[in-house]
């Protein structure tokens, strides 16, 4: 969280830092190190910025950095390196909030940490830029965002030296000069001339402060809020303000004897929400997310939230929303920790519970008029309802990190710190994280961050956050035992992993999804899992293990009567057994598919299964009977609804008519599929009309345009079964083109359904009645 504290700046910057300023544009121009060795700098010039908190060292370092921002082409990048419990923030996290704000492509997930900090480096020699690292907790953060282009700068900010940092250029920010101290209590305390008349007393207030910018604004707040009380009466409050039995280190003595001068002065309904505001994600609250945290309505929320800034508890941001100084966040800490940590969880869970609501809201407005999810925005608040969906888009893109960040809080709420473990693998007996307090509105929260995230934002885009959500989901599913949320997370993750093509990582990832699936009793989890297996190993080209895995998903499927399935799934095994030569397996499979599609009566789908029976029946040396299957084909698909697939089916026919010696039936056909292929029907053509049967559109595009690779045309006259021990060969290229390229790994999806968002997300139990896609 940013130490920024505001100050009355002049026409030339901060007021009181012009000292400061002159010392790092000196460190900036002199020279190096390695310069002065006569070698070339091999990596960014680091400037540092050390001072207590609540000194105003983030307010100086970007006043500095916007001033040398015109000599970087890639502008000022800024991040804080501090986590919400004050544990340094992983190079990775840091990497990718400066990636995003360079305006870099995002990097698949899950890149590494190297790979991360790489990408940033590599921006950074392309795009020269200031790096300004907020709340550097040691020196190993600043090392690994370091970049390698001494055409770079790194504007570092710490509490104290950074000694493991080479050649680093520290400016030590103590309190501000007396002289700049009064005039700041002058300007905070209003129109009335108390500073002035008592010039004596206004230093001796500065010096309790110990100048510290801070504690002078919430000082001065005091004095505006009592324009009767003097200088003195000030003064002697705040030296008679106690200190908490709590440890407080020395420096923030000052610091927390204003705190308390302010607090006796605030409001009942101010005083509840200061505290509360300190479980915000970053410090960061509108009207909406400070009444929630009070429990209040939005009108007391703004008046308590006016109250906070006018005091300096708080500094109001362009987009309307109020942001903790980072100083004060402990201080707040400590009186929740103080108070009644139950109070803390529950305005956590209040603002968890109108995040999910304007989640909700958020995702119908990218759902068609009429939708269930519209009707049930409608029902909400009008302040949480969004106009339009490029509203709602534009909201989700602003607040995102804001967002990710109220999710991990939900999770982490109530819990103790995770225990070290292996990445997706099961808690032993007795050193199973414990369940956190919040962990269903922790679920909510997660899975309607990713439905929104998946309708608004372009899936390359949301895929890195799509799988740290599904990773959060996976640590929840872990903590409390929940076997089919777990295995809905690992089969979200596994497939991003194929996506990505991190193929061994999908495998082992779904093997583990089984397991759990099988534990929770989720059947149509099991038999989704087991098909994407067979399709991992088809895309590795292991066709032997991928027919197997299919084999099991059929038996699973057919157990279950999922005829669609089953039907789909014969296609798969049968083009697993073509990919290896065995022609006999392959043919009774295309068999059992075309038998299984014209029972579910999908006549694209039975054509084409027919059509692959009668390739191979060719290559046996079979004509007659591929003959038959591609008249039969051709009237399952009649009435010109599909030409280009009748088009093919012509082809394979007149091949047939040709090995049969009816050469003149071969010149029709060919004649037909040409009319065909530009749209144009036949009807004289034999066995392409008969009577009429319903057209469905085909239940997976795999078997709308998936084929096999053509079988090796045998030596001689030989059955199916001698066709068997043929060996595969590259697929052919037929007169009219028919599709050769398989797509083995994409799973089945019925007809007229399409992936609810929630099975990317692996959120709650998915309602899964087709495969993912």
């Amino acid at each position: 969280m940013a130490d920024r504290t505001e100050h009355p700046c002049g026409p030339r910057g901060l007021l009181g830092r012009g000292r400061e300023l002159a010392a790092l544009q000196a460190d900036l121009g002199r020279a190096g190190l390695h310069t002065l060795a006569g070698r070339p700098a091999p990596y960014a010039r680091v400037l540092l910025v050390a001072g207590r908190p609540g000194s105003g060292r983030t307010s100086l370092a970007e006043e500095f950095a916007s001033r040398v921002a015109s000599g970087y082409p890639g502008g000022v990048l800024r991040t804080g390196l501090t986590g919400p419990r004050g544990t340094a923030l992983p190079a990775g996290d840091a990497a990718r909030r400066l990636l995003a704000a360079a305006g870099a492509p995002p990097l698949p997930a899950p890149a590494d940490d190297d790979e991360l900090t790489e990408a940033l480096r590599t921006r950074c020699t392309e795009r020269p830029a200031v790096l300004l690292l907020d709340d550097v907790v040691d020196s190993e953060q600043v090392l690994e965002l370091l970049p390698e282009s001494r055409r770079c700068l790194v504007l570092a900010v710490a509490q104290g030296p950074l000694t493991g940092v080479p050649d680093v250029r520290p400016c030590a920010l103590g309190g501000l000069d007396r002289a700049s101290s009064v005039r700041l209590l002058a300007h905070r305390a209003g129109a009335t001339p108390r500073v002035t008349v008592d010039p004596r007393g206004a230093e001796s207030l500065a010096q309790e402060c110990a100048d510290l910018p801070a504690a002078l604004l919430l000082v001065g707040g005091w004095l505006r809020a009592h324009p009767k009380a003097s200088v003195v009466d000030a003064l002697g409050r705040l030296t008679a303000a106690p200190c908490d039995d709590r440890p407080l280190e020395p420096h923030a003595d000052p610091l927390a004897r204003a705190w308390r001068l302010v607090r006796s002065a605030l409001t009942p309904r101010a005083l509840r929400l200061a505290p509360l505001l300190a479980l915000a994600p970053d410090g960061a609250a509108d009207v909406q997310t400070a009444a929630a945290l009070a429990g209040c309505d939005a009108a007391a929320a703004a008046e308590a939230l006016t109250e906070l800034r006018e005091f300096g508890l708080l500094r109001a941001r362009d987009d309307g929303w109020f942001a903790l100084p980072g100083c004060l966040a402990p201080l707040l800490r400590a009186e929740l920790e103080a108070g009644r940590p139950a109070d803390a969880v529950l305005a956590t869970a209040r603002m968890g519970e109108r995040t999910v609501r304007r989640l909700v809201a958020c995702r119908a407005a990218a759902e068609p008029s009429g939708s269930p999810a519209r009707r049930k925005a409608a029902a909400l608040p009008a302040p949480l309802r969004f106009p339009s969906a490029p509203a709602a888009a534009e909201w989700l893109s602003a607040h995102r990190e804001w967002l990710l960040a109220s999710a991990r809080l939900a999770a982490d709420t109530g819990a103790p710190e995770r225990l070290p473990a292996e990445e997706d693998a099961p808690c032993a007996p007795g050193k199973r994280e414990t369940s956190g307090e919040l962990d269903n509105l922790a679920r909510r929260l997660t899975t309607s961050l990713g439905r929104a995230l998946e309708l608004h934002l372009p899936p390359a885009e949301a895929a890195c956050d799509l799988y740290r959500l599904s990773e959060l989901l996976l640590r929840l599913a872990d903590r409390g035992a929940l076997h089919r949320e777990r295995a809905a997370a690992l089969l979200a993750l596994a497939d991003h992993d194929t996506a990505d093509g991190r193929l061994p990582r999908a495998l082992h990832r779904y093997r583990t999804a089984l397991d759990a699936a099988r534990e929770a009793g989720d059947g149509e989890a099991v038999g989704a899992v087991l098909e994407q297996l067979g399709a991992c190993y088809a895309q590795i080209d292991d066709w032997a293990r991928a027919a197997d895995w299919y084999a099991r998903a059929l038996a699973h499927r057919q157990t279950r009567g999922e005829h669609l399935h089953v039907a789909a799934l014969h296609t798969s095994i049968a083009r697993a057994h073509g990919r290896t030569g065995r022609w006999d397996e392959a043919l009774r499979e295309w068999r059992a598919a075309a038998s299984g599609f014209r029972r579910l009566r999908e006549p694209p789908s039975q054509a084409r299964a027919l059509g692959e029976a009668a390739r191979i029946q060719m290559a046996a040396g079979r004509p007659q009977d591929a003959a038959r299957n591609c008249r039969q084909a051709l009237r399952a698909v009649r009435g010109g609804e599909e030409p280009q697939l009748s088009s093919e089916l012509l082809v394979l026919l007149a091949a047939a008519c040709r090995a049969l010696g009816e050469t003149e039936s071969a010149r029709e056909h060919e004649a037909a599929a040409r009319l065909a292929y530009d749209g144009r029907a036949d009807p004289d053509v034999p066995g392409a009309q008969s009577e009429a049967e319903p057209s469905v559109d085909a239940a997976h595009p795999s078997q709308a345009e998936g084929v096999l690779p053509e079988p090796p045309a045998p030596a001689g006259p030989e059955t199916a079964s001698g066709a068997g021990d043929a060996q595969p060969q590259e697929p052919g290229e037929p007169s009219i083109p028919w599709p050769t390229e398989v797509e083995a790994e994409a799973p089945v999806e019925s007809r007229g359904e399409r992936l609810d968002g929630a099975r990317k997300v692996a959120g709650d139990p998915v309602q899964r009645s087709t495969s993912h896609s």
